[in-house]
């Protein structure tokens, strides 16, 4: 189907940014015009090196993952979350980690709670733990998936051992499988890990190191509160953190309920040297308003 004229109007103008941009990614400095077409977006102040930054690819899905590259170089940090092996090459080049793999889940709702997924779901995920250790990378996200009737405890007994089925060959690869907890409330019904003591139990359960919690706050927020203190008292067991506005899952400014310096400043106070990866929606349709909410989230959590 071809394109509105004002569609083609935007990518033109992306494109010319973008390639302007690579002068800052490649060389010393942006160049006058390219900030200039940026509108307000400056590269940053160099960041004070307490976080590990990183942004979700998926929310950032009008740029290609080559201009994302380059927008996350402009804004001074290294980490693109929820990239799979079809652009790990592009990432490589552009001196970017894969902060957390994707690629081995069937989908959000079929997952390691429900029996009748395993077979497939450790097919898949012996291959995918080879593809990211060989890529070099740790991190490789996966889903409880949704109950559809079954207790917590028979979702646990199933989780266990599905997981133990491919937890050794990721223990020998060194790569870490990180279940991510959703709410049920808002964004996900129905599904299994939708608190962290669920999550938490079944960490205890498998007893490995290779396996942790991806603590989202926007999710859990919605779930059950206590942001700081679950992060102070459970921190052992969460291995990747996402963020996003509450409610909306948008911007972390002053226009939602979660203070990010503080819970950012309560990550860092346990020792947390993983990453912390923005996934708020921006609001605004153009690429430089995008950018710029950006680039604000990167300093409010750089504490």
């Amino acid at each position: 189907m071809t394109k509105p004229m004002d569609s083609l109007a935007n990518d033109v103008t992306r494109r010319s940014l973008l390639k302007q941009l690579v002068v800052g990614v490649t060389g010393a400095t942006l160049t006058g015009n390219a900030l200039a077409q940026l509108g307000n977006v400056k590269p940053s102040s160099p960041l004070k090196g307490a976080v590990n930054h990183s942004v979700s690819r998926w929310t950032y899905g009008k740029l290609s993952i080559e201009e994302l590259c380059q927008v996350v170089k402009l804004l001074g940090f290294n980490a693109i979350d929820l990239v799979g092996p079809e652009d790990w090459a592009t990432l490589k080049q552009y001196g970017v980690d894969s902060s957390m793999c994707n690629g081995a889940e069937l989908n959000l709702t079929d997952g390691w709670a429900d029996p009748q997924f395993h077979d497939a779901l450790i097919t898949r995920y012996t291959a995918h733990i080879d593809k990211v250790a060989d890529a070099g990378y740790t991190n490789l996200i996966c889903f409880s998936g949704n109950k559809r009737g079954k207790t917590p405890e028979e979702g646990l007994i199933h989780a266990e051992k599905g997981l133990k089925q491919v937890l050794g060959h990721a223990e020998k690869r060194g790569v870490v499988l990180q279940m991510e907890l959703f709410n049920s409330k808002v964004n996900h019904p129905d599904y299994f890990a939708d608190n962290s003591a669920w999550g938490i139990a079944l960490c205890d359960r498998l007893g490995s190191d290779n396996f942790k919690l991806l603590y989202d706050i926007y999710h859990m927020q919605i779930s059950e509160g206590d942001i700081i203190r679950t992060i102070q008292d459970n921190h052992a067991y969460f291995g990747h953190y996402h963020t996003a506005g509450v409610p909306g899952r948008h911007e972390i400014d002053d226009t939602q309920e979660l203070y990010y310096p503080a819970i950012i400043k309560a990550i860092v106070a346990t020792g947390f040297t993983g990453y912390v990866a923005q996934e708020f929606i921006p609001t605004p349709s153009d690429i430089s308003g995008q950018i710029a909410s950006l680039r604000q989230a990167i300093d409010i959590c750089d504490v």
